[in-house]
């Protein structure tokens, strides 16, 4: 349960704000169980320290994909969004 209230600063905690909207609270509970299981068997059957994705994973992972998102509940507020490269320092 802690890990899935960090919110958005780890890997774990995205992955259940992710699916909690769709899957409700308690399935999104379960679903998130598993790959949190599954790390802690990797950790003890080789040994190895836990390293986090962090919570940025999803977007990183597929840019496209978070830029869509983000025009879609903006555009459902009643706002446009313009997205304009950051210009390097």
């Amino acid at each position: 349960m802690a890990a899935s209230r960090t919110r958005e600063t780890t890997y774990l905690g995205a992955r259940y704000h992710r699916l909690m909207p769709r899957l409700g609270k308690k399935k999104a509970l379960v679903a998130f169980e598993h790959p949190l299981l599954t790390a802690v068997w990797h950790m003890l059957t080789k040994d190895v320290a836990y390293q986090d994705l962090g919570g940025d994973y999803y977007a990183k992972y597929n840019p496209e994909r978070a830029m869509r998102r983000i025009t879609r509940q903006a555009n459902a507020l009643g706002f446009t969004v313009r997205f304009d490269p950051i210009e390097a320092a």
